[in-house]
């Protein structure tokens, strides 16, 4: 089996500066030329894994069809890749300590000392690789999170060292993305960030192979020269990576500076193929064409943070694209929604998204927004807590069972018409114990969810504990919500729907996991499209 190049991208001066846009837009440049490409990124937080942590601190949590909870950077490789990753593709230190502290519990060092170099760095070196041994890559992209410098990201650095030296040069390249800021009292870029920056990752023993330069305005050919020279790169080493409208231009700037080639010719490999981008630009092009423009309202908890819905957001950016329309999304929080400022508040959208969460606060608002969608026929989509919330409205309002409630924000309410799941009674830690990854759902016939999809059985990504109680479904069933998706195994609701509604439909599962540029999720496609036929009425 042939080997795969791997590329490792490192950060300098500041955080944030994209490293998993640059990582994503060179793999797709790299797969239009006709390589099989994979990313992985190197978390240097202590978690096992973002499932714990709050979205403030960290966005979205991104899950994948196997069930691992994931930085949301992952969500940009597979909406720019159009493939699955998997458990493999995002690693944490938290996670690679549990693992050397098990194998030391259970004697597998016989008896040495156990320390950072060499079982820390041979355990990173490992997941580095396992991607590699698992399935046939040609290329493996590896981002490590953090900048250079860190405390944290000295072992990641470390290994990385180290497998350049075991890997061969030919067959493993560093780049190091790095920011040139702009001094208006100077009226000048300063490249003294980035050599610092270099000479800081230098010193942990690694060289770049390559700059990318994150710039607010063109570098000339006079900075990319003293770059050059003070970094001991090759002038066509220095990439330019200027400010961008949006990250979907950041694979054809890439293009146009030759990323692909300079890095093709690093790892020795000889592709005449150009990439050629023709869907992703045709996507483009609906995009930033758009022939209307709707108002949704995005209903959450944590909008303060947009990152927290990142995948929502890129699948309104999709499915606008498909439909040639602009989507304007109005963020609004749930916990300033009440029974007296709705109709104010959500009068001039044109579709309503409740969107996923946990707790209890800022619920009586959600519920509130479902009402208002349900009663004045607006376009509405519910998503995991989205889609409970619009039980417990429907319950309450329409079947007249008043204190109805999932038994998450009381475990009291005489009618628990959302419920804990079975198999979570018994569960008391909360990292990674929800039902999580791909699973099937049967979609009933003549059904809107059924007609959307245009087949019978989806297979969706879930991360949730409570669920829709079937003691209530013939209840709502007689009133008018019809459970048009199930789990054919266990029987679980996953899609409910109001048929006298024009478009209004909750579902258990995130659709969003799974919309990518050249895929939009069906769901996503058709919502947007209901939402541009109101705006028209």
């Amino acid at each position: 089996m042939k080997k795969p190049k791997y590329i490792f991208v490192t950060g300098g001066v500041t955080s944030s500066l994209g490293k998993g846009i640059i990582a994503a837009s060179l793999a797709k440049l790299l797969q239009e030329r006709g390589y099989s490409v994979t990313i992985q990124k190197l978390d240097p937080y202590i978690n096992i894994d973002p499932g714990t942590l709050n979205p403030y601190e960290h966005g979205e949590c991104y899950v994948t069809d196997d069930g691992a909870e994931t930085d949301l950077d992952l969500g940009h490789y597979e909406r720019f890749l159009n493939i699955p990753t998997s458990q493999a593709n995002n690693v944490t230190t938290g996670r690679i300590y549990q693992s050397v502290i098990n194998k030391e519990r259970k004697g597998e060092y016989l008896g040495k000392t156990v320390q950072v170099i060499p079982h820390i760095t041979d355990e990173i070196k490992n997941r580095i690789q396992l991607l590699g041994k698992t399935e046939k890559f040609d290329i493996i992209i590896t981002e490590i999170g953090g900048t250079v410098g860190d405390i944290e990201s000295l072992p990641y650095v470390e290994s990385v060292r180290q497998l350049l030296w075991e890997l061969g040069h030919e067959n493993a390249i560093v780049i190091h993305l790095t920011l040139i800021p702009y001094l208006a009292a100077a009226g000048e870029l300063k490249t003294k960030p980035t050599q610092h920056s270099v000479k800081m990752l230098m010193q942990s023993g690694v060289s770049p192979d390559i700059l990318v330069c994150r710039t607010e305005y063109k570098i000339s050919d006079s900075i990319k020269n003293k770059l050059a020279l003070f970094c001991n790169v090759k002038k066509e080493d220095v990439i330019e990576s200027i400010d961008a409208a949006t990250i979907y231009d950041v694979p054809n700037l890439m293009l146009i500076e030759g990323l692909d080639n300079v890095v093709l010719k690093k790892l020795g490999l000889t592709n005449n193929k150009q990439p050629e981008l023709k869907e992703w630009n045709n996507f483009l092009k609906g995009f930033k064409n758009p022939k209307n423009t709707i108002e949704i309202g995005l209903i959450g908890k944590y909008v303060e943070l947009h990152d927290a819905y990142k995948s929502i957001s890129e699948s309104f950016i999709h499915a606008g694209a498909k439909n040639e329309v602009k989507v304007n999304i109005n963020w609004i929080h749930s916990e300033d929604l009440t029974i007296d400022n709705v109709p104010k508040r959500l009068k001039n959208l044109n579709g309503i998204l409740v969107a996923p969460g946990f707790g209890e606060r800022g619920i009586e608002g959600k519920i509130e927004a479902v009402k208002y969608a349900r009663e004045n026929n607006i376009p509405f989509l519910g998503i995991c807590l989205g889609m409970q919330m619009a039980v417990i409205e429907f319950s309450r309002n329409v079947l007249g069972l008043q204190n109805a409630n999932s038994t998450e924000m009381n475990n009291k309410t005489p009618y628990p018409v959302i419920d804990l799941m079975e198999e979570q009674k018994s569960v008391t830690n909360f990292g990674g114990t929800m039902r999580l990854g791909a699973w099937d759902c049967k979609l009933a016939k003549n059904s809107k969810v059924k007609n959307i999809y245009k087949k019978e059985l989806i297979s969706e990504r879930h991360r949730h504990r409570y669920e829709f109680n079937n003691d209530y479904l013939e209840q709502i069933k007689k009133f008018g919500m019809v459970a048009t998706g199930k789990n054919p195994k266990t029987n679980l609701v996953e899609v409910i729907e109001i048929p006298s509604h024009p478009w209004f439909i909750g579902v258990q599962y995130h659709p969003e996991y799974k919309s990518t540029v050249l895929n939009p999720h069906p769901l996503f496609v058709d919502f947007v499209k209901a939402s541009l036929e109101h705006s028209l009425n």
